[in-house]
């Protein structure tokens, strides 16, 4: 009798809980519903921005472990000039100068607030920010400078984060500026 009153107030409470967890997301698409469609649309938009040339300015990069995971990027350096030099990998520890902020440009964190380990640097192990961060770093050479658009999908999603609301689109200006710790392991000769 007791193992039978139990599992229904178990099973009473796991539903409550659901219930409202369903709820909450249910009043987060609402709430911010505006503002996900302006979000929304502010990305297509970049997606299909083109130059004084017909040419697309932003490169839409999709990681190889996710196909329906995605970036904007535009690269401001010659990556001619950066090809050869090393890329991070997902456990890699990243030196990086960046500014983020908002698709309204509203800034929301920097590294050049930063003194350490360097002025206007900050470190990290790449397997620790937001995913979208990841699909662009991978791509990246050291000294390569990038303007990458994030979707909400591949940052915060509906949670948000401290300043960032949820469903934020968000933008970063990135450089990355070393990878420390990353050898290149020898051949065999």
């Amino acid at each position: 009798m007791k193992k039978g009153l139990l599992f229904y107030i178990f099973a009473a409470a796991t539903l409550c809980f659901a219930a409202s967890c369903s709820s909450d997301d249910e009043d987060v698409w609402e709430q911010y519903a505006d503002y996900r469609e302006a979000n929304d649309a502010f990305i297509n938009e970049q997606a299909n921005l083109v130059d004084e040339n017909g040419k697309k300015v932003y490169s839409r990069i999709i990681p190889a472990w996710n196909k329906d995971a995605y970036v904007l990027m535009r690269w401001f350096n010659d990556t001619t000039a950066t090809t050869n030099n090393r890329k991070p990998i997902y456990t890699s520890t990243v030196d990086v100068k960046y500014h983020g902020r908002t698709y309204e440009d509203v800034p929301f964190d920097s590294s050049y607030r930063s003194l350490s380990p360097a002025d206007s640097v900050s470190r990290f192990q790449l397997n620790s920010v937001i995913s979208g961060w990841v699909i662009a770093l991978e791509k990246m050479h050291i000294g390569d400078s990038v303007e990458v658009i994030v979707p909400y999908s591949y940052a915060y999603g509906s949670s948000g984060n401290s300043s960032i609301p949820p469903f934020s689109v968000l933008k970063f200006n990135i450089k990355l500026v070393d990878i420390p710790g990353q050898f290149v392991r020898p051949t065999g000769e």
